[in-house]
């Protein structure tokens, strides 16, 4: 049963759906109680052909991948395409890849660890920088996430190489584990640098304001610290530790966008169930791991955000879990019904999820559900309006959706 509850109408149901998942199996692009609507699919040696009522699309394999991980598309409609053992490769339309880009940092690869997401600065067409998160180690059985910034610079074989890189930001403290880095990146229309950094699953930290894990991060393109950040202490050196957070209390945050009016989105994954698409309020304490929609793997129950309403509560959470993975919001005119509706991939529910926004800031839920029959770990739209995957794993495949001709 696929279940995209909103924050107003199903806090509820917690219980009951966590009960109702021991008797019912999860289906994708169902009529369930998230509202998600029928579709079917059929396959040919080519592409899969994903058919729902009102708009289809044609998924066509580009190339495939050792563990992609994020993606992001040059000016030229070339990819940047990252794989989580530390390689940066650029990949054009037609699939061909170049050989790896050099100069990228080592990066920590294990568990969740390993180099994560790319994106270009708002003015790369002038000065090429780009933006790379990876897991780096520390002292002794420690590691963390990290941003660099480097100029690439592209040669005539395909490639490129990464030049005058820096790494303008650190998770603190690094500690063990190799799990829930967050590490996605994404700049605002007014051009500042959003991280965000998962609680590298410590719980509380998320609500310690000495460290910036379980946070989202707002920094200038240089890894400098805005003043005007909501917790910017002006006695303290560069502000304080806390000076850098927008947002706390979240968990493993996956994604980030802005939508068409400069808000930005979260999606985060949840403890067992209750994962969360969030609109980022500045200053905003998201609550966890003090309040969740799902509860701890032991079966411990957490308490729901209705219980501590000094928390932020989701837009949407999905009981039960989807595994969030990338997040897009749509503004191209190719599928015109979908502009402005959001995008998620899903690794445990093996699906692309689309969320339709209301009138009212925060009013937000599932619509429909495509069951992609992989796990989808980022999204992206392309230069001409398609939609592009990227599936997780070893062979991991890029995906160019597009209409199903008529």
């Amino acid at each position: 049963m696929a279940t995209g509850c909103t924050a107003s109408g199903a806090r509820n149901k917690k219980r009951s759906l966590l009960t109702l998942i021991a008797f019912v199996g999860i289906y994708s692009g169902s009529s369930g109680v998230g509202g998600c609507s029928n579709s079917t699919f059929s396959a040919s040696a080519e592409s899969v052909r994903y058919t729902e009522s009102s708009i289809p699309f044609l998924a066509s394999p580009v190339a495939s991948f050792d563990e992609p991980w994020a993606m992001t598309f040059l000016p030229d409609g070339r990819l940047l395409v990252t794989e989580k053992p530390g390689r940066l490769l650029v990949v054009n339309q037609a699939g061909e890849k170049s050989a790896p880009v050099t100069g990228v940092p080592e990066v920590d690869y294990g568990g969740q660890g390993g180099l994560g997401d790319v994106i270009l600065h708002p003015e790369y067409p002038s000065n090429k920088l780009i933006y790379l998160s990876f897991s780096e180690s520390g002292d002794g059985d420690t590691r963390g996430a990290a941003v660099a910034r480097a100029r690439l610079v592209l040669n005539q074989s395909g490639g490129g190489d990464l030049r005058d890189l820096r790494i303008i930001w650190r998770q603190h403290p690094k500690v063990t584990g190799r799990g829930h880095y967050g590490h996605r990146l994404a700049f605002s229309p007014d051009g500042y640098l959003f991280i965000a950094s998962g609680e590298r699953q410590k719980f509380q930290p998320a609500q310690n304001m000495d460290q910036n894990l379980g946070k989202i991060v707002r920094l200038r393109d240089d890894g400098s610290v805005p003043e005007d950040n909501p917790f910017f202490d002006p006695s303290s050196e560069g502000g304080g530790t806390a000076a850098e957070v927008w947002t706390l209390g979240h968990r493993n945050p996956l994604g980030l966008a802005f939508d068409a009016q400069g808000r930005l989105w979260n999606q985060e994954m949840g403890p067992r169930h209750g994962d969360e698409l969030n609109l980022v309020v500045r200053g905003n304490n998201y609550g966890y791991p003090e309040v969740s929609e799902g509860d701890h793997y032991s079966g411990e129950p957490i308490p729901d955000h209705a219980t501590r309403p000094e928390f932020s509560a989701p837009a949407v959470f999905w009981v039960p879990a989807i595994s969030p993975a990338g997040l897009m919001i749509y503004s191209g005119d190719l599928f015109a019904g979908w502009k402005g509706d959001a995008f998620l991939g899903g690794l445990s529910s093996k699906s692309l999820v689309r969320v339709t926004f209301g009138p009212d800031a925060g009013d937000a839920r599932e619509t429909e559900r495509f069951d992609m029959d992989a796990r989808i770990r980022e999204v992206e739209q392309g230069p001409t309006g398609g939609i592009w995957l990227l599936e997780d794993g070893d062979g991991g495949r890029l995906l160019k959706l597009t209409p199903l001709p008529n």
